[in-house]
Parts: structure tokens; C-alpha cells; sequence
């Protein structure tokens, strides 16, 4: 008998990727951020499956899917998502992305807008250059060798330690050490290490976020679209998602006092229950491929404009 929430296989262009599923209804895509995994959105699945097919997948790269040498670019992992979608009989989706998964779910809409419903970004990357030193000098050369220490688990165990008794103190820290500890603990192999690396070189160097999606949000104009964000984050900035807000007209707006910089795992009741709101007060939306061109080309006359004028 499976379990809610099991982990299940599918071979994609001969890699392993690993989804997990729970619940039945309309479907809801979870993608995790970076050294995070399916099993991260555990608690926030179960709390949807009882009206909602919740859908989260490993990365490759990440968890228990496969660790090739290959592209870990936001692109790539939209496309893995698509495929792994198609291969499970799913058409279009409601795609929710935390951090890193924010970015490929912004990159999935923007190539797949057809297989899309709605889009939730939970302190999403791709917003804004700012980002954690910690993320930026995981950026440096070198770094392999630091991860390798900084994973080390005697050390992860005591900052869990450490964290964990500030925490019950009453300090806001702790909750920050505990995610550090959480978040290195998958880079204790060597192969998850190697891929962490391509995966964040991808979108980060020593001066921050290097990719944007800043120049696209206009294509989200009407589009169902909530922007979730814990307000402890120290990751990537609140400010962030303010402004993602005022950028995309019509898009909702939710804070979450007790969350870091991991909702689902500080706070996953709140999350869960701001996106059952979000899902049970907005309509689907249906972009189809003949859509696509009317969406762009206001953009397209400006600049065909600009030129012209030039």
C-alpha cells in the first residue's frame, strides 16, 4: 500500500528522476530551491492533497534524482519539469517554485505559458541581484573544498545543536543557523556538491543574483500570480518580492511573520493556507501558443519604435 507523499521513478533521457505525489484533484507543481528537495514540501503537501494532485519533484541535481554532468541551467531544469509532466500525463498546472524553484518556475511559464494555470513565487530568485554573502562566496573558486568542510557532519550537527537551543530562547538566529545546517547537509556527497556548484554558478557569482527575470514580468500582467515571503529573510530580501508585487498589476501579495528564507519548513500551515486561498479565489488562466505573440509584440512595436526614431 504507498504511503501519502512516496517517492516514485521515472527515467528521463536516461537520468533518474525522482517526483512525489499526493492527493487528487487539480494538479499543483512544488519545485524546491537549491540543496533542497521533494521531501522539504512534505508538510505543505499533505495539507493541499485532500483537494488538490501535488506534484514535487527532485531537480536533477538534487535529492534523489541523478547527478550528471550536464546543463543546470534555469532552462534545463523547465524543461526536465516539463518533460517529467508529460511522461506522468499532466497538461497544464498550477506551478509553485521556492528560491532557486521560483526562477525555474518563472522560466517555465515563460517557455511552457501554454502548460500553465497559475504562478506562485515563494522568496523566489530571479527578482533582484541582492543575495546572502553566504551564497555569493559559494560562488568563488575554491569553493568545492570549503563546501566540503563547511558539510562536514560533526559541524552540521552542532550548529543544528546551537540553533535549536537559540530558537528555544526566543532568538530569530537560531531559526537561520538551523536552515544552514539543513540546507548543507545534502553536500556531504561529493557528487551533490559538484552539482550544487553548477546549479548556483548558473545564477549566482561573487556579485550576486547574475540572472533576471525582471524584464519579463510584464508578460504576467493579469496572469494568477501570488508572491509569498517570509518576513525573517536573510537570504534573499523582502524588498524583493514588494517589488515583484508593484510589477505584476493584479498579482497578490502574501507575508509570512514566522518564515525565513524557508516557508515550507518554518511555516508550512501558513503557506499552505495562503495558497489553498490563492487556489479557491482565482480562475485558471489558458494561455494558448496563438496567445503568445499578442502578449510580446506591445514590446516589440515599442522597441521596432524606438529604433525607427533613432
Amino acid at each position: 500500500m504507498n504511503r501519502p507523499f512516496d517517492a516514485w521513478q521515472v527515467e528521463l533521457h536516461g537520468h533518474r528522476v525522482i517526483y512525489r505525489i499526493a492527493g487528487s484533484g487539480p494538479p499543483v507543481v512544488l519545485i524546491h530551491g537549491m540543496v533542497n528537495s521533494s521531501r522539504h514540501w512534505e508538510e505543505v503537501a499533505l495539507r493541499l492533497a485532500a483537494d488538490y494532485t501535488v506534484i514535487a519533484p527532485d531537480l536533477i541535481g538534487h535529492g534523489d534524482s541523478a547527478t550528471p554532468r550536464g546543463d543546470y541551467s534555469l532552462g534545463a531544469h523547465a524543461a526536465v519539469i516539463r518533460d517529467l509532466l508529460a511522461a506522468i500525463g499532466l497538461d497544464r498546472v498550477t506551478v509553485v517554485g521556492h528560491s532557486l524553484g521560483g526562477g525555474v518556475a518563472m522560466q517555465f511559464f515563460y517557455q511552457f505559458p501554454q502548460r500553465v494555470e497559475r504562478l506562485v513565487l515563494v522568496s523566489s530568485g530571479g527578482l533582484g541581484r541582492q543575495v546572502s554573502p553566504l551564497l555569493r562566496g559559494a560562488a568563488l573558486p575554491g569553493a568545492s573544498a570549503i563546501l566540503w568542510a563547511c558539510a562536514h557532519p560533526r559541524l552540521l550537527n552542532g550548529l543544528g545543536r546551537v540553533g535549536g537551543g537559540m530558537r528555544g530562547r526566543g532568538s530569530g538566529k537560531g531559526v537561520y543557523l538551523q536552515a544552514i545546517a539543513r540546507a548543507l547537509r545534502p553536500l556531504e556527497r561529493p557528487d551533490a556538491r559538484k552539482a550544487f556548484l553548477q546549479t548556483l554558478r548558473s545564477v549566482i557569482d561573487v556579485q550576486g543574483q547574475r540572472v533576471s527575470a525582471r524584464d519579463r514580468l510584464y508578460l504576467l500582467r493579469g496572469f494568477p500570480t501570488l508572491i509569498v515571503w517570509g518576513e525573517r529573510d536573510h537570504t534573499i530580501p523582502l524588498e524583493h518580492g514588494r517589488w515583484a508585487h508593484v510589477a505584476i498589476p493584479g498579482s497578490h501579495f502574501v507575508t509570512l511573520p514566522r518564515a525565513a528564507h524557508f516557508p515550507h519548513l518554518e511555516d508550512p500551515e501558513g503557506l499552505a493556507a495562503a495558497l489553498r486561498r490563492f487556489l479557491e479565489t482565482t480562475e485558471p488562466a489558458r494561455i494558448q501558443d496563438a496567445d503568445w505573440g499578442g502578449l510580446i509584440a506591445p514590446a516589440r512595436r515599442r522597441r521596432r519604435s524606438e529604433r525607427l526614431a533613432a
